[in-house]
């Protein structure tokens, strides 16, 4: 038992020695500390374009957020501003990156102005009203129709949900042209469309596209 016991302190005694050699683990690392990130900055947009009436471009702006996830190019919009008469430039296209405004007339349509005076004096969303509807649309595809080159258009409010299916387009028209201005004080009446003039719809369709906003209102 005395030699167990002496074996036994050995043991204590070596096992106590070789943790007291033993070289101590370097400590953990700490890891560093998150580096906050910038907070993200929305796209900064325009401010007023010169020649869009402040109160319209606020609200199709925000009838562009309001249908962002319907309309695929945010870059460019257009506004039909029937707040004033057809003699006048209306049709506004906006590059929403630089402020840049081109601007085109457009007509508005017979149920919109019985006795032609050149102003729109209602919209209507009815089929076979033959007036101008309200509100945001989309840009859609191309096609040849009895108004020659053509671009469909998607209602996107409950105030022009009808578009499409009272073929409210965008089409060129010899009614929507400047020597009409010349003639009569303003232009002649669509069924609804918005027809602009004849030398101008390659430059519009090329400005505006297939998946962008037309918003049409009046203030």
């Amino acid at each position: 038992m005395a030699s167990g016991a002496a074996v036994s302190a050995c043991v204590s005694k070596s096992m106590n020695l070789a943790v007291a050699a033993a070289p101590l683990a370097p400590p953990a690392p700490v890891p560093a500390a998150p580096i906050p990130k910038a907070p993200a900055v929305a796209a900064k947009r325009p401010l007023t374009p010169v020649g869009v009436r402040p109160e319209l471009f606020k609200r199709a702006t925000a009838a562009l957020d309001r249908h962002s996830m319907r309309i695929p190019s945010h870059d460019r919009i257009a506004i039909a501003d029937f707040s004033t008469n057809s003699a006048r430039p209306r049709f506004h296209l906006i590059n929403m990156g630089t402020g840049e405004v081109e601007s085109f007339l457009v007509a508005h349509g017979i149920g919109s102005d019985p006795e032609h005076t050149g102003l729109l004096h209602r919209f209507s969303n009815e089929v076979n009203s033959e007036a101008t509807c309200e509100g945001a649309f989309l840009t859609a595809d191309y096609y040849v129709g009895k108004h020659g080159d053509s671009q469909r258009l998607l209602g996107l409010d409950p105030t022009n949900n009808n578009a499409l299916d009272r073929a409210i387009v965008v089409h060129s028209a010899w009614y929507s042209n400047p020597d009409m201005i010349a003639k009569h004080g303003k232009l002649g009446r669509s069924q609804g469309c918005f027809a602009v003039g004849e030398q101008e719809l390659a430059k519009v369709f090329e400005r505006l596209g297939p998946g962008r906003m037309i918003f049409s209102a009046r203030v």
